[in-house]
């Protein structure tokens, strides 16, 4: 009899590819409207051995859009690991020093789910120096601007140096060319030009990055030998 349990429907998709989920060590920093998404996405499909960073607390402005976002006032990682067994929370700030110190060599997928561009900048750089100098060769991706944004079809993968419509890509470009970043990344953008001036946001769109950063390492993984 074939095994019944949470996973089931994942089994029937992946077949033995599914083995490799739960092997699979990954990193998600930022648990918000995009990063939450993916964490919802990827442990529910069989990636169970995640770590979540982020230093940020549910509020109520955040309901219209985050998964866990109904515990006001709780730590979001705390919600989600308390949520998903064995999944491992740090609830720390990532700033450009926390990133410097911090081991990522143990990880085999980051996302970057991150608002604050030193941050992204300082990770983006931190994973090119790791696969520049080493054998290990981490998966790494990199969400852009969700917020502002009204539709889904719009989203789309490139590498960070062929985005279009996406102020935030292009501001991320320019201060990777300021520090002479030479490397090359994948992010998920949307092609569709902001509807506000303001953080407005929906949830069709940020939660569907969330679930391309997620398809995107199912497919990596999936294409592994």
């Amino acid at each position: 009899m074939d095994q019944i349990d949470r996973f089931s429907r994942s089994r029937l998709l992946f077949g033995t590819k599914f083995e490799k989920f739960k092997q699979t060590n990954i990193l998600v920093c930022g648990c918000g409207g995009v990063g939450g998404a993916c964490i919802e996405a990827l442990y529910r499909t069989g990636f169970v051995n995640l770590t979540i960073i982020d230093k940020d607390i549910f509020e109520i402005t955040n309901q219209n859009r985050q998964f866990g976002s109904e515990n006001l006032g709780e730590k979001k990682v705390e919600v989600f690991a308390n949520k998903f067994s064995g999944i491992k929370p740090i609830f720390e700030t990532l700033t450009p020093e926390f990133i410097q110190n911090f081991n990522f060599n143990k990880f085999d997928v980051i996302i970057d789910a991150i608002d604050d561009m030193k941050a992204k900048i300082a990770l983006a750089k931190k994973i090119n120096d790791i696969n520049l100098n080493s054998k290990q060769q981490i998966i790494f991706i990199s969400s852009m601007g969700g917020a502002k944004r009204i539709d889904p079809s719009k989203i789309k993968i490139s590498n960070i140096w062929q985005t279009t419509n996406d102020p935030l890509a292009r501001k991320f470009r320019s201060e990777l060319k300021k520090i002479n970043f030479s490397g090359k990344f994948d992010v998920v953008f949307s092609t569709e030009l902001p509807k506000c001036t303001s953080l407005g946001s929906f949830m069709g769109v940020t939660a569907t990055f969330g679930l391309y950063l997620a398809s995107y390492v199912v497919q990596k993984i999936c294409e592994e030998e």
